[in-house]
């Protein structure tokens, strides 16, 4: 693996690390099945671009960004407690639906940031350099965000937010109103998944509306690597080996890219083969263990 694809991976593994953090929220914590991120990721793309090309701050454009993505997550979660829609089927609606809304904010199937400023300029003006600067701001910003989480479950709402996915029969009959619990909760999810679609476009130059395809995948996937190699005793590490098993899977991808193998070598093609692979080696890893200790 070269440097630049070493730097690179760890780009993307911290610019995807909100979207992770996220998909534990509704995966781990609130046992909430949730497929919008596949168009909410997009939509925090195309709403950063759209604003910064309107003259809007990029870092302002990070918040409008993850608004919209809470608003989507939010919508998903009223068509699940407000309307009795099944959480799956709920979040592939709003999943369908954003395909259309981004092709809506955008105006076209995609927009580019060719000659607009980003958050990334006053590094690469300081001469940090493209591929140093992104994994630098990318990785302050998620562990910032990774602290924030981690103060957020620790709150009398984040206690009902962790009661709600455990025991929601218990947490109700305590007077917590738990369909309010879910729809921020999936609401919050979906704002980091924008999150990291704003972050996304912004590294790479440009929003579109295909980039969401498979992400809920990658999350998935990044939440298992993390948490099989890092563990998750406590909510603390439970996060952290998330944000870590971003950076893991990533990594794999690229190490996986750069292997040749004779004249066989992977390709950007074979990343869903990559993905599956990686999974169900983080699945079947802990009974192996199990079994070599017990010989």
């Amino acid at each position: 693996m070269t440097y630049y694809a070493f730097m690179g991976a760890l780009e993307q593994g911290f610019a995807y690390g909100f979207l992770v953090l996220g998909v534990y929220l509704t995966f781990r914590v609130l046992d909430f099945p949730d497929l919008t991120v596949d168009g909410s990721l997009p939509l925090g793309a195309a709403v950063s671009a759209v604003a910064i090309t309107a003259g809007v701050d990029p870092y302002l454009s990070l918040l409008l960004a993850m608004a919209a993505g809470f608003v989507a997550g939010a919508v998903t979660g009223i068509l699940n407690t407000r309307f009795g829609i099944l959480h799956l089927l709920a979040s592939i609606l709003t999943m369908i639906a954003l395909y259309s809304i981004n092709l809506r904010v955008m105006g076209r199937p995609n927009m580019t940031l060719l000659g607009k400023p980003t958050i990334l300029d006053p590094l690469t003006n300081a001469g940090f350099g493209m591929f140093n600067a992104a994994p630098l701001l990318f990785g302050l910003f998620s562990f910032v965000g990774l602290l924030a989480l981690l103060w957020l479950l620790r709150t009398a709402f984040g206690l009902a937010m962790q009661a709600t996915g455990a025991n929601p029969q218990m947490i109700t009959s305590q007077g917590v109103a738990t369909s309010r619990v879910i729809i921020l909760t999936v609401g919050l999810s979906n704002g980091f998944a924008a999150l990291s679609g704003a972050l996304l476009c912004q590294s790479q130059g440009a929003a579109d509306v295909n980039m969401g395809v498979g992400t809920i995948v990658a999350g998935l996937a990044s939440v298992i690597v993390g948490e099989t190699l890092f563990g998750g005793r406590s909510i603390g590490r439970a996060l952290l080996a998330a944000l870590l098993g971003s950076v893991v899977y990533r990594l794999a991808i690229a190490l996986a890219l750069s292997l040749k193998l004779g004249q066989f070598s992977f390709t950007p093609s074979d990343l869903n083969l990559l993905t599956a692979l990686l999974v169900v080696g983080a699945l079947t890893l802990p009974n192996l263990r199990r079994k070599v200790m017990k010989r």
